[in-house]
């Protein structure tokens, strides 16, 4: 397990490295781009391109360190680093969402027509180039990788709409298009985002992350015979992908250390499929009143 655990995270690590690096060798083709098409929109999104750089070599290096094993200190470890890197990049997405809406709602009011044959050629490899790097994120499972690859899909969904727009304004003088495609993308965009934020702040408030799971183990602990009740049953997670339990339960009656170990190993085999970062069981005596009460 361990050794699965540790193949993930290198992957993990790969391909945000390549995220990285194509998002900030495209970043200064956008910004040589947009100067030499004078186009206003183009280095706006370069701007916007390299916030993204910077939020993905940031949590580049939180996830190389939550791969650090425990200390005295941070008993855990440091895998909550890599939910930092999620948190920061979910906000500073809502921050650039929100400023693209501030620039392009005013230009709905007075449209300016754009070199389009500078915007089709840059938007053709910024499709190629940012879409590379969706895929490769999109193998993650973690909601560090999920927020950066949301991060990509804007910038995919973006440079789709200066195709469209390119194309269409070498047919029609239509300029007000350029805004409107890009209101309705980065608002796409923004309620993904918010909606996995929630989900983020949920974790590092150590909210229930499954809640399916959570009455699962429940019916799976009281179902022993030997259990009476079980309570103070916790469940949060360390990430969003290794969970963390732990549960007091009350014994029906006395055990010998044989028996006792025989509960032991029926509750680990009945907790395997949940495949549990850490689980802690709590056995309390009949009539033995719960310390945590």
């Amino acid at each position: 397990m361990s050794h699965h655990h540790h193949h993930h995270h290198d992957l993990a690590s790969e391909r945000m490295g390549w995220a990285f690096f194509l998002n900030l060798g495209f970043t200064v083709i956008e910004f040589i781009g947009g100067m030499l098409t004078n186009s206003t929109a183009i280095m706006a999104d370069a701007i916007h391109d390299l916030g993204d750089s910077l939020s993905i070599g940031l949590a580049w290096i939180l996830n190389k360190l939550g791969n650090k094993s425990a200390t005295h200190q941070l008993t855990y470890g440091y895998r909550r680093l890599s939910l930092v890197g999620a948190l920061l990049n979910a906000v500073v997405l809502v921050g650039g969402s929100i400023w693209v809406l501030s620039m392009a709602i005013p230009r709905l009011l007075d449209p300016v027509m754009p070199h389009t044959e500078g915007m089709l050629g840059l938007a053709v490899l910024g499709v190629l180039v940012n879409g590379f790097a969706a895929y490769k994120l999109s193998k993650g499972k973690s909601l560090n990788e999920r927020v950066l690859n949301w991060h990509l899909i804007e910038d995919v969904l973006g440079w789709v709409a200066v195709l469209v727009v390119a194309l269409i304004l070498m047919v029609v003088d239509w300029p007000i298009l350029d805004p409107l495609l890009s209101v309705a993308f980065t608002l796409f965009i923004l309620i993904n985002v918010v909606r996995t934020l929630r989900e983020t702040l949920k974790i590092f408030l150590q909210g229930n992350p499954d809640h399916g799971m959570y009455h699962r183990i429940a019916e799976s602990l009281q179902a022993q015979p030997e259990v009476a009740d079980v309570h103070h049953l916790h469940l949060w997670s360390l990430d969003g992908e290794h969970h963390v339990c732990t549960a007091h339960i009350v014994l029906a009656q006395e055990l010998t250390s044989a028996q006792q170990r025989e509960l032991k190993q029926r509750i680990a085999e009945q907790l395997a499929p949940f495949e549990l970062a850490h689980t802690t069981i709590e056995f309390e005596l009949p009539e033995e009143p719960c310390r945590d009460t």
